[in-house]
C-alpha cells in the first residue's frame, strides 16, 4: 500500500500535513517564519501518532500554490530533501491548474 505524504505551507497562518489524506495534523502560527521550524516536528508527530515509519513514505506531494512565497519555499524544500533521503519522487500539484509536475 502506498503511504503518501501531503505537505502544505502555502497559508500564512498555518502548516498542514497528511498521509494518504485521511489523517491531517494542523499547526496554526501566527509568524510566518516559524514554518520552517515546525514542519519536520509536524512530520515527526504525524508518523508516531499514525505507527509510520519515515521509511514507509512512498511518495511526496506538496502543494506549490497559489499563497505565501516564503512558505512554498519552505514545503518545496523540506519535501526535496526528505524525498532525496528516501529516494522517491515529489510530485507538486498547482492548484489552480490541478496539474502535478516532479
Amino acid at each position: 500500500m502506498q503511504k503518501i505524504l501531503y505537505i502544505d505551507t502555502t497559508d500564512n497562518q498555518k502548516v498542514l500535513v497528511s498521509i494518504n489524506g485521511e489523517e491531517k495534523l494542523t499547526v496554526k502560527a501566527k509568524v510566518t517564519i516559524l514554518k520552517a521550524q515546525i514542519v519536520l516536528p509536524l512530520i515527526e508527530k504525524l508518523l508516531k501518532k499514525n505507527g509510520i515509519k519515515l521509511s514507509e513514505i512512498t511518495e511526496i506531494k506538496v502543494n506549490i500554490g497559489p499563497g505565501s512565497f516564503t512558505g512554498i519555499r519552505v514545503g518545496l524544500s523540506v519535501a526535496n530533501a526528505l524525498a532525496y533521503a528516501l529516494g522517491i519522487k515529489v510530485n507538486a500539484k498547482d492548484q489552480e491548474t490541478d496539474a502535478f509536475y516532479t
